[in-house]
């Protein structure tokens, strides 16, 4: 499986790492940058190419998944989930690295490197690549319900349930 990588100055580190213990766990790693510290860059333009190259992997019919890396996760998650069909997913225990893949099928997953240790994190990359989507009916329909909203932009219907719930009250 070729894995795609992005960071910045605050994910270097852990993207060095990740390198090497990829390689060595059969995985083919794809080195979208910085590759010199720099305590200014900006994570989109590296996080962007990486969650880029997962989409064009997936689209020619290759098995890929994206890591993106920074401070805390979250602009690096956001900037991924900007590509055109990425589910990126912030994962900040093994649990939520798990439930990425299983119930969202996400195919980026991002992580805080001043959030946990180097082995935290290598763990957290590690249960996300080893967990398959499992294809449950009910996750299919959400993501296919993302899916169609980021192709048309016409939100899904409400379903009978919220149709019978009173009004929002009128602020005081």
């Amino acid at each position: 499986m070729r894995v795609h990588l992005g960071c910045d100055h605050a994910g270097l580190e852990l993207k060095s790492h990740l390198i090497g213990w990829l390689t060595d766990h059969g995985y083919e790693p794809v080195d979208h940058g910085p590759f010199v510290y720099d305590a200014v860059d900006d994570y989109p333009v590296f996080c962007l190419r990486a969650a880029e190259g997962v989409a064009e992997d997936r689209a020619a019919g290759l098995d890929s998944l994206g890591v993106v890396i920074g401070g805390s996760g979250n602009g690096e998650q956001i900037a991924a989930n900007k590509v055109k069909g990425i589910r990126a997913a912030l994962a900040w225990s093994e649990e939520t690295a798990s439930l990425a893949r299983e119930h969202n099928d996400a195919w980026v997953v991002a992580v805080g490197g001043r959030m946990h240790s180097l082995d935290e994190m290598t763990r957290l990359v590690e249960v996300f690549l080893a967990t398959p989507f499992p294809g449950d009916e009910r996750h299919v329909r959400r993501i296919g319900q993302m899916a169609a909203y980021e192709d048309t932009r016409v939100l899904p219907p409400l379903p009978s349930s919220a149709l019978d719930a009173p009004p929002p009250a009128p602020n005081a």
